[in-house]
């Protein structure tokens, strides 16, 4: 006893080193990625420092040829001045020079007559002298102290340039965070720095899907998804498939410079069922593609089970080709299938013999098997019908105690609602060979309720939100979900939480039972 005692210690020893090794894994990885985001990020920063510096060079050689080109137009402009007043100057004074020896040499003659012939012309000369209409100062100046620069001020302001203010990270406010209805609702708080960093514009969220509770990415689990311009401080996730067991989130605040740094990131439990078809329990004649199954006949048989009531006609099946004989099992149907040499029922061990695997359905039973065994708690699942369908039956059933030729609802081991619209509607609770007729039409969308503690099996008509049929009963072995498919085809959602809508009808129904 004491041997078995110290086993088990090391292996509760041994189980901690690995989950410890596993975690301190996870975080070098995270340390390498991180460094390579820095290094990365560092080349990113610099390149762009590199490239706004290099426009504010181009700016300020761009600037200054402005700048020279207004000092240079102004010494040309007044050049051309100062030329033409020099031009001016200089014929004014070869014609005034001209006109001072015209006139000595006026004084020299001595004809009377002449003498005043060539005064008179002098004077008139000299009315009309262009030195006598010409002014005698400079029309610019060459002062250019105008164009002095100081360029102090900017140069501090250059001295002054730095990295753009950043908002710090905000806080997730955990308490105000909820999961419900496959939807995450995240708030937060903002650290109050805006006279700092100025106003925040906007915030930017992600998240991602993990089965971790660590902010560590582990491998395997999805990237971040990111939500950009968020203006509030909550936000609300929607239309999420819960597939893992836990959603990281992160939050980080935008001004009009840059993004800050991210809050540290939070896990929000994400718990739901989930499960897939069982591929391995298929019928022949069931085409597994994801979340659908559809029927794929291989022939043209019409199982007994999808036949209308005994108000249908047997005329008018008789005119659509079928041959009529009241069923074996039951008075209150016709068993009915197209006219041909063909056997209605095919052989059992004819059968098995031509299908694959020890647990795939065969004959009449078009069934398929969840992937996934139901032994305690609440669960939910929906399925949607595809175009097309004509019969189907949707369930739970024991896995160990249902054969491979038996069809939901007709044993003790499974429960299942049964819906058909070939030749007339038919909606029905089945289980161990006995059906109760609902007065409800036929639902394209249903959901699937098990509480298995409890007993209770529900479906609902999840588009007008009504409680079809309860299942009361004690589960004594583990459940699967079961599927039946006859014409057309099924999806199937999983991953859901139970809807809030649920706990209406769950408290409802006890309540009548109660009573």
């Amino acid at each position: 006893k004491l041997c078995l005692f110290q086993q088990e210690a090391l292996r509760r020893i041994i189980n901690t080193l690995v989950n410890k090794n596993e975690e301190l894994q996870h975080f070098l990885d995270s340390i390498d990625s991180t460094r390579t985001g820095l290094q990365e990020e560092s080349c990113k920063v610099m390149s762009e420092l590199e490239v706004e510096l290099e426009k504010l060079s181009s700016a300020l050689e761009e600037r200054g040829v402005q700048l020279r080109d207004v000092i240079k137009e102004e010494t040309q402009r007044k050049e051309a001045e100062l030329q033409r007043q020099l031009s001016e100057g200089k014929f004014a004074l070869l014609s005034c020079e001209e006109l001072l020896e015209f006139a000595n040499q006026t004084l020299t003659l001595t004809n009377e007559e002449e003498f005043l012939t060539a005064a008179k012309q002098i004077k008139e000369r000299v009315t009309m002298a262009p030195a006598f209409r010409l002014t005698t100062r400079p029309m610019v100046s060459g002062n250019m102290s105008q164009f002095t620069v100081d360029f102090s001020a900017e140069k501090a302001g250059l001295l002054r340039l730095n990295f753009l203010p950043v908002p710090r990270a905000p806080e997730i406010d955990v308490p105000g965070c909820t999961v419900r209805d496959n939807s995450i609702t995240v708030a937060w708080q903002q650290i109050n720095d805006a006279d700092e960093n100025g106003p925040i514009e906007r915030y930017e969220l992600e998240y991602r899907k993990t089965n971790h509770n660590s902010s560590l990415r582990a491998s395997g689990d999805a990237c971040w998804e990111r939500i950009c311009n968020i203006t509030d401080t909550q936000v609300t996730i929607s239309g999420l498939k819960f597939d893992s067991l836990f959603i990281i989130v992160r939050v980080r605040a935008r001004n009009k410079a840059a993004a800050g740094d991210f809050s540290e990131p939070v896990a929000m439990e994400t718990r739901a069922f989930n499960f897939g078809f069982d591929a391995a329990t298929a019928h022949a004649e069931l085409k597994i593609q994801g979340d659908m199954v559809t029927w794929e006949p291989q022939g043209t048989y019409t199982p007994h089970w999808a036949t209308p009531k005994e108000e249908e006609s047997p005329a008018l099946l008789q005119e659509l080709g079928f041959r009529v004989k009241l069923c074996v099992e039951s008075p209150y149907r016709l068993l009915f299938s197209p006219s041909s040499s063909r056997s209605a029922t095919p052989s059992p061990n004819k059968t098995a013999g031509n299908r694959a695997g020890r647990e795939r359905f065969a004959g009449e039973s078009y069934t398929v098997l969840g992937d996934q065994e139901i032994n305690g708690g609440c669960h939910y699942w929906e399925i949607r019908l595809l175009a097309d369908w004509k019969s189907h039956s949707v369930g739970v059933a024991y896995r160990g105690s249902l054969g491979r030729f038996d069809q939901l609802g007709k044993s003790t081991s499974s429960w299942c609602l049964y819906a058909s619209q070939w030749l007339q509607s038919s909606l029905a609770a089945k289980h161990n060979n006995r059906a109760k007729a609902l007065d409800w039409p036929l639902p394209q969308r249903i959901g699937i309720y098990c509480d298995y503690d409890n007993g209770e099996l529900m479906f609902v008509d999840v588009d007008q939100f009504r409680l079809l049929h309860v299942f009361k009963t004690k589960f004594s072995q583990p459940l699967v979900p079961a599927f039946t498919v006859w014409c057309g085809g099924i999806s199937m959602a999983t991953g859901l939480q139970v809807p809030s809508f649920m706990g209406n009808f769950v408290s409802t129904n006890r309540s009548l039972s109660a009573d």
